[in-house]
């Protein structure tokens, strides 16, 4: 039996409402674990929301409400996000849960038990918009005085009693962790970015705040809530089980274990670097991967309130398609590097790959089926150059696994895109609706090519447009059964023609767009 698979995005911060970043990172890791469940393995894929912290409670004071009332509020939108968006999601977290306070608790617990966390003073430079601390050298100054982060964000002289991890004691476990396991930061140039972090020296962090009580009590220490990174890590074990349901702990957070976090490359640090060193401290497993995305810009422009550019996704989906905002944004974008969206990019690729080529494919083979043989499945009888268009599609079968494996979905959808363009050149070439006069058996033949090609086309690209793929794999008759990766390459088709299953007149998939759309 294949090894379980977790996969994780980073949970969201709610204090607004749900923008196309969001939708991104959560759509490509829902892409993964779709995948990974059709590759038969046990996934557990987990999203949700972030709700501790001073910005939470500052954005409610302004709002008149109590944190948990703007908390419920917020995480409603990020879950009918997710709900608009097919999101495959076997748990939607909050922090604000009960079990999660208990995990956090005990991770802390874990941590003071292994003397890595003590009471000191903090002094320092803090972004509440971060909820970050940051060394003097990572300070800059900006416009008229004013302190930076190295994110651009205004920083805070704070000063308050708080609990520090000593962080400090862990540079050089990690440094030989990134040495040991190249894989751990992705892509390369988050790696060599964190690495040259960590070489440069580590101070304790501070690790819990006294001057404000929306969060995670600190065990034990009246007055302090845990800093909003410690808790929020955390719930990547809560939701594994930690630390009471050892069984799914074994399962799903196990030493060795395949555990991915899908993350927005402006939080690869915490994720890097506090997060295995808390683990190590609480002598808990490590995740395998951080793969650290890059950021969606509005026509080539970084999505700011001010510059009335944040996009809302499920205007987008409304709009456009689900799938067809899925597909671009998969295609588009080069995972790992930033990527640029706008109205039109999407009409235009969803029209080019979606509609024109992989729809008008399926739509104007099995029309011809339809209407031309009552839809009974066409007989088989293979030339070389079927074979051929067979073994195009088996091998895009073969390199779109492999490119998602590696977490490369615009090079998956390349592979599948090339065998598309295969197909519609067959159909171009073969002209089945001349051999219809001619030769009836060999348009049957390549029908039944087609037909095959078109299917395993379909169990293809089920994780990019999971409702379309499916909607066509139902016109098609092709059972859940017949839907996973092992089935391309094997001939299910004559067992379906065996059936007897008459394909119906087939309804359009991908209707063309427009920018009045």
């Amino acid at each position: 039996m294949s090894q379980p698979y977790t996969i994780t995005t980073a949970i969201s911060y709610p204090n607004g409402r749900p923008h196309i970043g969001h939708a991104y990172e959560v759509i490509a890791t829902d892409a993964f674990a779709r995948f990974q469940r059709m590759m038969g393995r046990d996934v557990f894929f987990q999203t949700g929301t972030d709700e501790h912290g001073l910005k939470m409670a500052q954005t409610a004071r302004g709002r008149g409400l109590a944190p948990a009332e703007l908390a419920e509020e917020m995480s409603s939108y990020f879950k009918d996000m997710n709900d608009s968006l097919n999101i495959s999601h076997d748990r939607f977290i909050r922090t604000s849960e009960p079990d999660h306070h208990g995990a956090s608790q005990a991770i802390w617990q874990a941590m003071q038990d292994n003397g890595d966390l003590y009471l000191g003073r903090y002094e320092g430079w803090y972004s509440v918009r971060d909820e970050a601390f940051y060394d003097e050298k990572e300070i800059v100054d900006g416009e008229g005085g004013i302190k930076l982060s190295p994110q651009g964000t205004p920083v805070e002289w704070t000063v308050e009693e708080s609990w520090f991890f000593r962080l400090s004691a862990y540079q050089d476990r990690l440094l030989a962790l990134y040495a040991d396991q190249p894989g751990f930061i992705q892509p390369e140039s988050r790696r060599n970015e964190i690495m040259r972090f960590v070489e440069g020296g580590l101070s304790d962090l501070s690790v819990s705040r006294t001057s404000f009580d929306w969060g995670v009590k600190v065990p034990g220490s009246d007055g302090h809530v845990m800093y909003v990174w410690v808790d929020a890590l955390t719930n990547y074990l809560t939701g594994c089980g930690y630390p009471d349901d050892l069984e799914r702990m074994a399962r799903y957070w196990a030493e060795g274990g395949d555990i991915t976090h899908i993350i927005g490359k402006d939080i690869v640090r915490f994720h890097t670097v506090y997060w295995p060193a808390f683990l190590m401290s609480a002598k808990l497993p490590l995740p395998r991967q951080v793969f650290g995305h890059g950021f969606l810009l509005n026509r080539g422009e970084k999505m700011s309130k001010s510059l009335g550019n944040v996009a809302d996704p499920m205007e987008l989906a409304d709009r456009f398609g689900v799938d067809q905002l899925r597909y671009f944004l998969l295609s588009e974008v080069t995972f790992g590097n930033d990527g640029s969206y706008s109205a039109d990019a999407i009409v235009a690729r969803s029209n080019s790959d979606l509609a024109n080529s992989f729809g008008n494919l399926a739509q104007r083979t099995l029309s011809f089926i339809a209407k031309n043989l009552a839809g009974a499945l066409p007989e088989a009888a293979a030339q070389d150059v079927d074979t051929a268009l067979s073994h195009t599609v088996a091998d895009a079968a073969e390199a779109f696994r492999t490119a998602m494996d590696g977490l490369a979905p615009s090079v998956a959808i390349e592979s599948w895109l090339r065998a598309v363009f295969a197909c519609n050149a067959y159909i171009d070439a073969q002209a089945p609706w001349t051999l219809r006069k001619t030769d009836p058996a060999r348009m049957e033949a390549v029908l039944a090519t087609l037909y095959e090609a078109i299917g395993n086309l379909a169990i293809m690209i089920q994780p990019v447009i999971p409702s379309s793929a499916e909607a066509l794999l139902e016109q098609m008759g092709i059972g859940l059964a017949k839907r996973t990766y092992d089935v391309i390459g094997q001939d299910w088709y004559s067992d379906l023609r065996a059936s007897g299953f008459t394909l119906d007149a087939p309804k359009p998939l991908f209707p063309r767009l427009d920018l009045d759309t």
